[in-house]
């Protein structure tokens, strides 16, 4: 009996850890789509693709502007925009534009661990935007993202927090141009929590649990095979 509560017990932890973790945490099991520089690091050179640009036409509905999200065609940045997201005044649709950049602000003192990127829209955003950038698993994960509002700079740090695997997301008020990374010196952001540690854990307390009980089940089988031999013995006799 104790081999079925030990499995039960088990499967109700890995359910509770599973709930706690963000939606999409097994994908991190599966090799990361290769990132697209527009300038690669050395070992990122071998098939680097140029990176994509994105493109988003918002409808404007009755004086407000439509939810929606801009992306680029490669995935490597989403901006996600509530309804009501834009100063619509004389607007019958918002055109958002992401372009990959190699002119962008000098970073100065902070390493990028991706590209910089220019997001524009025709109209200014009136409440903040969800923004999610990729990033490559060949160079160190970045700590926070970066915005510059003009082309002279300077680089703002606008936060950031662990989202998907090989991810960061933040919110920002402003558009401009924007890029990963982390201050010189600094470093950099762990690419796993103990949040995402704890479905490892539970995994292995499951794999162990069965593990542990095939032997248990192997004697009572060579137990139970046992009798039967012995009744047949018994009978004979």
């Amino acid at each position: 009996m104790r081999r079925p509560i030990l499995l039960g017990a088990a499967a109700t932890i890995y359910m509770a850890a599973a709930w706690m973790v963000a939606p999409g945490f097994y994908d991190g099991f599966t090799p990361p789509q290769p990132y697209n520089w527009t300038s690669p690091p050395p070992q990122a050179r071998a098939g680097n693709l140029p990176p994509r640009s994105g493109h988003l036409d918002i409808k404007v509905i009755d004086g407000v502007s439509d939810a929606n999200s801009a992306f680029t065609e490669d995935g490597q940045v989403v901006i996600g925009f509530l309804p009501g997201a834009f100063d619509v005044t004389g607007k019958t649709s918002i055109s958002v534009d992401i372009t990959p950049e190699t002119n962008f602000p000098s970073p100065n003192s902070l390493h990028f661990a991706t590209n910089a990127y220019l997001i524009t829209a025709d109209a200014p955003l009136v409440k903040r935007a969800n923004l999610v950038m990729r990033y490559s698993d060949l160079v160190p994960a970045p700590s926070f993202v970066y915005l510059a509002v003009g082309a002279n700079g300077p680089w703002k740090s606008i936060g950031g927090t662990e989202g998907q695997p090989f991810t960061i997301q933040t919110t920002t008020l402003q558009l401009g141009y924007f890029a990963a990374g982390y201050p010189a010196g600094a470093t950099s952001r762990s690419r796993s929590g103990s949040s995402q540690l704890l479905p490892i854990a539970v995994a292995v307390l499951i794999l162990g649990v069965v593990v542990a009980g095939i032997p248990l089940t192997i004697v009572r089988r060579r137990r139970a095979a046992g009798g039967v031999e012995k009744e047949a013995e018994d009978d004979e006799e």
